[in-house]
């Protein structure tokens, strides 16, 4: 089923039309040439409850794939926004600092968290998900796994 571009799988929206982190539940979309937009999916909003606060490290910073690059406060979980990419931040989403649900209602637009220059587009992209018939898989499967572990509801 889709829904204004979004395909909806089990009740959550999933864009088609970017790579995915599937250890952080982190997007990845390209933008200019060697640059990219990291979000988070709904289904790891969801998973972390009601989000409370969101902070990030400055416009400035070189990121390291598989380190922080901010933190998340919420209901089921307090702990670090992990960078399924290195490179400098370029930019980061003062809208979503301010108003963590931003995040919440828009996930794939708005709510995005911050912006990277990629350093290693070549080494890193390819260990992120891209192919929409194994990104589709990939979320139905963990929907499924966190029904069934009672971490969101049926």
């Amino acid at each position: 089923m889709e829904q204004a571009g979004h395909l909806v799988v089990a009740g959550f929206p999933l864009a088609l039309d970017r790579r995915y982190h599937v250890g952080t539940h982190m997007w990845v979309l390209l933008s200019e040439p060697g640059q990219a937009r990291i979000g988070m999916d709904p289904l790891g909003i969801e998973t972390s409850g009601t989000l409370a606060e969101l902070s990030f490290v400055p416009v400035g910073t070189e990121l390291i794939a598989g380190r922080p690059f901010g933190q998340l406060e919420a209901a089921k979980f307090v702990g670090p926004l992990v960078s399924p990419v290195s490179g400098i931040v370029l930019a980061v989403n003062d809208a979503a600092a301010i108003d963590a649900a931003l995040t919440v209602r828009d996930p794939y637009g708005a709510g995005w968290l911050i912006e990277v220059s990629l350093s290693d587009a070549a080494g890193e992209l390819p260990a992120l998900l891209a192919d929409p018939d194994e990104i589709t898989t990939w979320f139905a499967a963990k929907i499924a796994d966190y029904r069934r572990m009672g971490v969101i509801a049926q």
